[in-house]
């Protein structure tokens, strides 16, 4: 795969990676949320404990970055079967949802905090 991610192919490789093996049948909106609930637990599994400090050394220690980056493709599979089976364009999505939190944290008022923006 390139740098930039080609949603379409990469779509349509997992389509073809779970026909392959017949897994459709277990793909549906519930099973791949449960699947990707279980793949982000996975990656907090990986900082569970470790100081801020210790987190960030990860990407000094090649198998545990490696570690990371697998549970981060996993998710990133998850969420993109997800799109594809509810109709989602992920792309669409995203700039929708930074669009709305731009309105939610205006600079002026979010900057250099970490409040939620009901309390700004």
């Amino acid at each position: 795969m390139s740098e930039k991610l080609d949603l379409g192919k990469i779509k349509k490789y997992l389509e073809d990676y779970a026909k392959a093996r017949d897994w459709e049948q277990f793909h549906n909106p519930k099973n791949i949320a449960m699947a990707l609930s279980v793949e982000a637990s996975e990656l907090v599994e990986l900082f569970q404990w470790l100081t801020p400090e210790q987190a960030l050394a990860i990407k000094n220690d090649p198998a545990k970055l490696n570690h990371v980056s697998d549970e981060l493709a996993d998710i990133l599979s998850y969420t993109i079967l997800m799109s594809k089976y509810l109709g989602i364009n992920l792309e669409e999505a995203l700039d929708n949802k930074l669009e709305k939190n731009a309105e939610k944290y205006p600079v002026d008022k979010a900057r250099g905090t970490a409040k939620k923006y009901t309390e700004l």
